[in-house]
């Protein structure tokens, strides 16, 4: 089992027809779409969403993303994808877990890594931005 990180995040999704295949298995690649949703709700509790990054100076891409299958989600299924903050300080890690709503099944487990890039210059940082390290600081004090 991971440690919980500093600060967490959930959404619910109701698996929708077009992320299935014939089978009614959520097709694998759809996986990382739902990472990104949790993602997302977790730079949003940071007020630190992707807007904020880009108005600070600062792109963050994905360098590193990594996916275990345990179960596959079907349609119509409820699902919680939960995101975990783990690292900020030079990088932001992430770890995502996803399970059935209504058992709390675990059914797939990642994580992420991205790194602050500086906009003007495109040079990759070796530290995440002050202001990032401010924004992370000022939610888990």
């Amino acid at each position: 089992m991971r440690a919980k990180g500093v600060l967490q995040a959930e959404v619910e999704i109701l698996v929708p027809f077009f992320d299935v295949d014939m089978m009614e298995i959520v097709w694998h690649g759809h996986y990382v779409k739902y990472f990104e949703q949790a993602r997302c709700a977790l730079l949003d509790r940071l007020d630190h969403g992707y807007p904020q990054m880009r108005d600070s100076g600062y792109a963050w891409p994905v360098i590193d993303l990594q996916l275990r299958y345990i179960r596959g989600a079907q349609f119509g299924q409820r699902i919680t994808v939960c995101a975990d903050l783990v690292e900020w300080e030079n990088r932001l890690k992430i770890h995502y877990l996803i399970s059935d709503t209504a058992t709390g099944e675990r059914m797939t487990r990642g994580s992420s890594v991205q790194v602050a890039v500086e906009i003007a210059s495109r040079e990759m940082q070796l530290a995440s931005p002050q202001v990032f390290i401010d924004a992370v600081q000022r939610v888990i004090a």
